[in-house]
């Protein structure tokens, strides 16, 4: 059986996954792409990227209008044909940007944490931590309904202000490069999901589903799809699934968009799915 129909799903991360984490290269996935889109099948990006910044890297790879999901799943912006959607053209789970900021600061000036967030600092400073031009830099600082960080503090201090975020309903959790703060509601997983049930409604089959990351934070997208590419990481943490096994994961040997292809050979071009 061929996995490689119209009624496949694939949910990419983002940095270190398809984009080179160092260049934000995709030339290597290049192929791939070409004829996922040749076959009419979605590719979604599902990244802890803003969604201004998510929209101008559809652009890029030629993605445009389709669904993705942004910020780790706090933002999910819908597919441009479903335009009568009551949430068109983005979904906003949980809570905004600004409030997590006002919960977040005064715990900062009262505790003494030490963590620097996208917002404490200019387009320069990240272009500096990213290596992004400073146009697109400056789209990384407009988040909706997240906060993106550096820890710089102990790890008894983050366990101490993960818990008190957890009481009041957030989650903070590790990405390739930063951590994240979002709504507990939201989530790749949640994201992934629903996005899942709205395809089956509006396109009326029930879709096979290929997930790729390589992050911390991409266990919840690669524990909700159908096949799963855990992509080589710099993370030394890596990612662990609930149910790795060789029929549903695949671990590739190479980082980047390298490993993107080799995930997407594995899974598309093996001798079990020959296309």
């Amino acid at each position: 059986m061929s996995l490689l129909k119209e009624t496949l799903l694939v949910f990419t991360d983002l940095d270190g996954t398809l984009l080179d984490i160092h260049t934000y290269d995709w030339r290597p996935a290049s192929a791939w792409l070409d004829k996922l889109q040749d076959h009419q099948i979605p590719v979604i990006l599902c990244s802890s990227k803003t969604a201004a910044e998510t929209l101008e890297i559809q652009q890029d790879l030629g993605l445009e209008g389709l669904p993705f999901i942004a910020e780790n799943g706090a933002v999910i912006q819908l597919d441009v044909r479903w335009d009568d959607h009551p949430d068109a053209p983005r979904l906003i789970n949980g809570t905004p940007h600004s409030e997590i900021c006002d919960v977040i600061n005064p715990l900062r000036a009262r505790d003494g944490y030490k963590f620097t967030t996208f917002d404490d600092v200019d387009e320069r400073v990240i272009g500096e931590w990213t290596g992004l031009n400073r146009e697109r830099s400056a789209l990384a600082r407009l988040h909706e309904a997240s906060v993106t960080l550096i820890w710089r503090d102990s790890d008894e201090q983050m366990t101490k202000f993960e818990a008190e975020l957890a009481q009041m309903g957030f989650k903070f959790i590790q990405g390739a490069r930063f951590w994240h703060i979002l709504d507990a509601r939201g989530g790749k997983d949640q994201a992934v999901n629903w996005l899942i049930d709205e395809y089956r409604k509006r396109e009326g089959f029930v879709p096979t589903t290929i997930g790729l990351g390589d992050g911390p934070n991409d266990a919840p997208l690669l524990d909700n799809v159908d096949y799963a590419v855990v992509v080589k990481s710099i993370n030394r943490l890596g990612i662990r699934l609930q149910e790795d096994i060789p029929e549903r994961v695949y671990h590739t040997q190479q980082a980047g968009p390298e490993g993107w292809r080799e995930g997407l050979d594995h899974f598309l071009s093996g001798p079990r799915h020959t296309t």
